[in-house]
């Protein structure tokens, strides 16, 4: 099986007619199955836009995007739907669940999109992923009688639920406490090792970064930089990813830098 998951090629997107704004400048990228990348960058970097093109929920002005093999150019709107739900899960900063639902109703909504139905084997599976992810007594839960952190843990179950080829998280942890970010992306990882899912995650925490096999950083609609974590050392690593650029818990303020580079 080929190894290649994503390969976008040129990708260029703008917004606007009159007056366009350039949002990607050509963006080349390519992720393998089994990766667990991180996307960083300042606000406005373009991080959001690329992960949308990568997630078939935009279209690039130009340039060509593959996914799993399919050229996502020929698909029709209709098409690309299927695709979406079919091969690519979301988890984003806000859940997005339905309020009126139980967390495993939640977790089933993409089966329905599927195939307008939810047979017992699916049903089985949203259930054990909802135990996997630690909710196992939160089943008949109503979404909005669960903790931020017990609403992002369904939202992942979800996104699990079709046996997706990748999983873009886009600042799954934007909501959520350093504790339950933490055990937000623990989570996140013990899947991406256990079950082989690949994961593009975007982030302004660099520390989550840090953890990534693969850090890949943007700036004004560009890659910048694209390098596999193993590859730096982790002080090199620190000083590339840390927002005050040192390495010495002494001359650093962020407490958590400090404990990280012991």
């Amino acid at each position: 099986m080929d190894d290649m998951l994503i390969d976008g090629k040129g990708l260029i997107k703008d917004y606007g007619k009159a007056q366009k704004t350039r949002a990607l400048h050509g963006v080349d990228i390519k992720l393998v199955r089994g990766e667990f990348a991180s996307l960083i960058g300042p606000s406005g970097c373009g991080k959001s836009t690329l992960l949308s093109i990568l997630g078939a929920l935009d279209r690039p002005t130009e340039g060509t995007m593959m996914i799993a093999g399919h050229d996502l150019s020929g698909m029709n709107d209709l098409q690309l739907a299927l695709f979406r739900n079919k091969r690519i899960g979301f988890v984003f900063q806000a859940h997005h669940l339905l309020p009126e639902f139980t967390a495993l109703e939640n977790v089933l909504i993409p089966s329905w999109i599927e195939s307008g139905t939810a047979d017992s084997k699916r049903r089985e599976r949203a259930v054990d992923l909802l135990e996997r992810v630690g909710l196992r007594e939160r089943l008949n839960n109503l979404a909005n009688n669960l903790s931020g952190g017990q609403q992002q843990r369904v939202s992942i179950a979800r996104a699990l639920i079709n046996e997706p080829d990748i999983i873009l998280a886009d600042e799954p942890d934007g909501n959520l406490d350093s504790e339950a970010t933490e055990h937000i992306y623990e989570l996140l990882r013990d899947i991406n090792r256990t079950m082989g899912t690949t994961f593009l995650i975007v982030t302004h925490d660099r520390h989550i970064a840090e953890k990534s096999n693969r850090v890949i950083e943007m700036l004004d609609g560009r890659i910048l930089d694209d390098y596999k974590t193993s590859d730096v050392s982790r002080d090199d690593l620190w000083k590339r990813l840390a927002p005050c650029n040192c390495k010495c818990p002494d001359t650093c303020t962020d407490d958590s830098h400090g404990q990280s580079a012991r």
